[in-house]
C-alpha cells in the first residue's frame, strides 16, 4: 500500500523521519518495501499482512506508531476519528432494506444538492502519491477517505436510482450488471449485490455500475459506506475478474464499528472544501452487530513466552495503545478485543501484540532450556536399518512385498493365520505371518534358481488375546552365491554355513552374540533335521531359525531341494540389551598361527569348542578358524576329527615360539575337558 507521508501526519506528530517511520513499521510487522521521495514529500510502500486489514489506511498505522514511539503524539483528528466522531447520530429509513446475512450493516449520505468542482491541488497530489488519478471531487473524496480510514466508499447518481431506493441482496438468475470498466457480467444467486427497486446497481464491496455512475450530470447523491462479509466479497471478486482498491480492504477485513465516521469524515471534507451544506439525510442499518471477545490474559505466560521481563503496567499500556480494553484482576487481564482486530482470537495472539510493540530487540540472547530428542535413528529402526544394509553387504537383493496375501505352504502356522474383515480378493485375505512366502514367490518368478534374496517388514499373528504384529526379517538363498565369471570354474554353492555366516555378521553389527542350538520346537517349514535355532543373550532368548528348506515343501512349491531359509525376530534383537562396540588399537607386531586336531564326540556342536578355545586364549586369540572335518576310516563312529588354525598377537611386542607353544597347550587341555582327544 503506497501512502503519502504527509498524509499520515495529519494522524500523528512525530519526530522521526520518513526512514525512520518505516523501520518502526518493519519491526511492528509492516514491513517497508519502498521509499520514494524526500522530507514530506515522501511515500511510503509499506506491505499489509492479509490478516491485517486495519493497516491498510493512515489512521491504522499511525494507531501502530503511537503504540511504538514514546514520542509520538495524536493530532485532534486521530482523536476525532478515535472517537468515532463524538454525537455522530443517523437514522433508519426506507430507501434502505437489507435482505442478505452478508451485509451486517449499511449507511449512506443522501445529497439532494451537489456542488460539482475540481478537487484542490493538495487533494490531487496526495491521490496521485498513492496511486490513484483524480476524476472529481465528489470521486476523490470517496477514495481520499479510503486511504484515511481504511473504509470504502461509494458515490451514486441518486436520480438514476429506480425508486431511489437502495436493497442489498443476493443476485437473481438471469441478472446482470455492466460495472465502471464496462464489461457487462453475468449473475450468480450467491452474488451480494446493491441494486435499486428494480436491477442491480454495483457489485457489493467490488464495483459500481455505469447506470449510477456520479458524474458531471450528477444532480443528487447517495454516499454509500457499508460492512460486507469478506469471504462473499472475494468470492463475487474472483467470480467477476475484478481487482479494487475497495475489494481488496473488504477482504481483508473492514472495522463495522467505522462505517459511519467514515461517512462523517467525507462529509466535513466536502463541506471544508465546496462549501456544501451538510447530507440530507444520514441513514445507518446495523442489523448485525460484532460479538464481543473477551480474552483472559496471563501475564506471567506472556514474560514465560517472550522471555523478557515485561511489567504489568508496559502491557496494560502497549494493549491500551493498541485499543484493546483491558480491565486488570489478581492475576490475569481481561481483554476486550477491538472490531477492527478479528485476527485476536486466543490469548497467545495477544501476547503477540504485547512482544512486537515491545520490541524483538529486547529478547534476550539466552540458550535453549528444556529436553531435545534424540537426533538420528535408533531403537528397533535401527536395528532394521543395520539389517537391511547388512544384507545388501552380503550380496543378498532385497524384496518389498504386499503384507496381504493368500495361504501358502510356508506360512509361519495355519492355524494362527490372520483373516481380514472384508478383503478385497480371495488373493488377499489374510495378512501374511511370514515373509518366506513372497520371497519363494519372488524366487520363482526370478527363475527359481540362483537367487540371493531378503525381506524385512511385519509379519502378523493370531496370539490367544490379540494380533501379534513384529517386524522381521527373512533370507532365502538358493543356487550360486556368486554371478558366473571367466576366471573361476565354479561358484560358491548357498548352504546352512551360508546362511548362518551372514546372521553371525548381523549380530556382530548389532552387538548381539549370536549363537545356533538344536530347535526347541521344530519348523515345519524346515527340513526336519537340518534346521537350527537362532539364539541371542547367551543363548536365553529365540531369534528364529535357520535351516534348508523341508523336501516336501520345495518340490510342492516348485523350488529346489538346496534351498536354505532363516527368518527372525528382529523386535528381539532391539528388546535383548546390546553389548557397547569397543574399538581398540591394532598391533604392529607380526602374528604366530598355530594348527591343531583333535577327535570329539559329534554331539559336542562347535560353538562350544571354538567358545572353549577362546575363553582359553584370551585377548591374544586374534582369530579362529575351522578349515577341515573328517570322519571315517581310523575315527570311531559317534566321533569325528575337526582341525582348527588359530592366530595370536601380542600388543608391542613379537610372540616367541615358546610363548606360543604354551599357549597352544593350555587351549588343549582345554578341550580335553569337553571330551576331545589330539590326534
Amino acid at each position: 500500500m503506497k501512502l503519502p507521508l504527509s498524509l499520515l501526519r495529519e494522524y500523528v506528530t512525530t519526530p522521526l523521519n520518513a526512514q525512520e517511520i518505516g523501520d518502526l513499521l518493519t519491526m511492528a510487522g509492516f514491513e517497508l518495501e519502498d521509499l520514494t521521495g524526500e522530507d514530506e514529500s515522501a511515500v511510503l510502500d509499506v506491505k499489509v499482512m492479509a490478516n491485517r486489514g486495519d493497516g491498510l489506511s493512515a489512521f491504522g498505522l499511525a494507531r501502530e506508531i503511537l503504540a511504538k514511539d514514546p514520542g509520538a503524539k495524536p493530532t485532534d483528528l486521530y482523536t476525532k476519528v478515535s472517537g468515532r466522531f463524538e454525537n455522530a447520530t443517523a437514522g433508519t429509513s426506507d430507501r434502505v432494506t437489507i435482505e442478505t446475512e452478508t451485509c451486517s450493516r449499511y449507511a449512506c449520505l443522501v445529497y439532494e444538492s451537489v456542488v460539482q468542482q475540481a478537487s484542490p491541488k493538495w487533494l490531487e497530489e496526495r491521490l496521485t502519491q498513492a496511486g490513484q488519478r483524480s476524476i472529481s471531487l465528489v470521486v476523490d473524496l470517496t477514495n481520499y477517505v479510503m486511504l484515511e480510514l481504511g473504509q470504502p466508499l461509494h458515490a451514486f447518481d441518486l436520480d438514476q436510482l429506480s425508486g431511489q431506493k437502495i436493497v442489498v441482496r443476493q443476485a437473481k438468475s438471469g441478472e446482470k450488471l455492466t460495472t465502471l470498466n464496462g464489461v457487462e457480467h453475468e449473475l450468480k444467486a450467491h452474488h451480494m449485490m446493491i441494486c435499486d427497486s428494480d436491477k442491480p446497481v454495483a457489485a457489493a464491496g467490488v464495483m459500481g455500475g455505469v447506470e449510477t455512475e456520479f458524474s458531471d450530470s450528477t444532480k443528487r447523491m447517495l454516499i454509500e459506506s457499508a460492512h460486507f462479509n469478506n469471504s462473499s466479497v472475494r468470492k463475487t471478486r474472483k467470480e467477476l475478474g475484478l481487482n479494487t482498491e475497495a475489494s481488496y480492504r473488504f477482504e481483508r477485513s473492514v472495522d463495522p464499528e467505522g462505517v459511519l465516521a467514515a461517512l462523517y469524515r467525507f462529509a466535513e471534507l466536502y463541506s471544508q472544501i465546496s462549501g456544501a451544506p451538510a447530507p440530507n439525510e444520514i441513514i445507518d442499518l446495523y442489523p448485525t452487530k460484532p460479538k464481543q471477545v473477551t480474552i483472559a490474559l496471563r501475564p506471567a505466560r506472556a514474560r514465560k513466552l517472550w522471555g523478557m521481563e515485561i511489567s504489568d503496567n508496559e502491557m496494560l499500556t502497549i494493549l491500551q495503545k493498541l485499543g484493546f480494553g483491558v480491565t486488570p484482576n489478581s492475576d490475569t487481564f481481561e481483554v476486550i478485543v477491538p472490531t477492527w482486530r478479528p485476527d485476536v482470537t486466543l490469548e497467545e495472539d495477544v501476547i503477540e501484540e504485547i512482544g512486537r510493540v515491545y520490541g524483538y530487540e529486547h529478547i534476550p540472547e539466552l540458550l535453549p532450556q528444556g529436553t531435545t530428542p534424540r537426533g538420528g535413528v535408533f531403537g528397533v529402526t535401527s536395528i532394521i536399518d543395520t539389517a537391511k544394509k547388512t544384507m545388501l553387504r552380503c550380496g543378498l537383493d532385497q524384496v518389498i512385498s504386499h503384507t496381504m496375501r493368500d495361504a501358502h505352504r510356508l506360512d509361519f502356522n495355519p492355524d494362527r493365520r490372520v483373516l481380514v474383515r472384508n478383503p478385497h480378493s480371495p488373493e488377499l485375505q489374510y495378512l501374511r505371518s511370514s515373509l518366506l512366502p513372497s520371497l519363494a514367490d519372488a524366487a520363482l518368478r526370478n527363475g527359481g534358481k540362483n537367487v540371493r534374496l531378503f525381506e524385512i517388514g511385519k509379519v502378523f499373528v493370531q496370539g490367544e488375546y490379540v494380533i501379534d504384529e513384529s517386524p522381521e526379517l527373512s533370507i532365502l538363498v538358493t543356487g550360486d552365491m556368486q554371478d558366473q565369471h571367466f576366471a573361476q570354474k565354479s561358484s560358491p554353492q548357498a548352504d546352512f554355513w551360508t546362511v548362518k555366516g551372514i546372521i553371525e555378521e548381523l549380530g556382530k553389527l548389532v552387538g548381539d552374540d549370536v549363537q545356533f542350538a538344536l530347535p526347541r520346537l521344530p519348523d515345519h517349514r524346515f527340513h526336519p533335521t537340518r534346521q537350527a535355532g537362532i539364539m541371542v543373550d547367551s543363548g536365553r532368548l529365540w531369534v528364529g531359525t535357520v535351516g534348508k528348506i523341508d523336501p516336501d515343501y520345495a518340490i510342492e512349491i516348485g523350488l529346489p531341494t538346496e534351498t536354505y531359509m532363516a527368518e527372525m525376530d528382529l523386535l528381539v534383537f532391539f528388546q535383548n540389551p546390546n553389548t557397547e562396540v569397543k574399538l581398540r588399537q591394532i598391533s604392529r607386531n607380526p602374528a604366530v598361527r598355530r594348527d591343531i586336531a583333535f577327535v570329539i564326540p559329534t554331539q559336542v556342536p562347535y560353538s562350544e569348542v571354538e567358545s572353549t578355545i577362546r575363553i582359553a586364549a584370551g585377548p591374544v586369540l586374534e582369530t579362529v578358524n575351522l578349515f577341515d572335518v573328517y570322519s571315517g576310516k581310523g575315527i570311531e563312529e559317534g566321533f569325528h576329527s575337526l582341525a582348527i588354525s588359530m592366530q595370536f598377537r601380542k600388543m608391542g611386542e613379537n610372540y616367541t615360539d615358546a610363548e606360543a607353544n604354551e599357549l597352544r597347550d593350555k587351549i588343549v587341555a582345554a578341550i580335553q575337558e569337553i571330551g576331545g582327544v589330539l590326534r
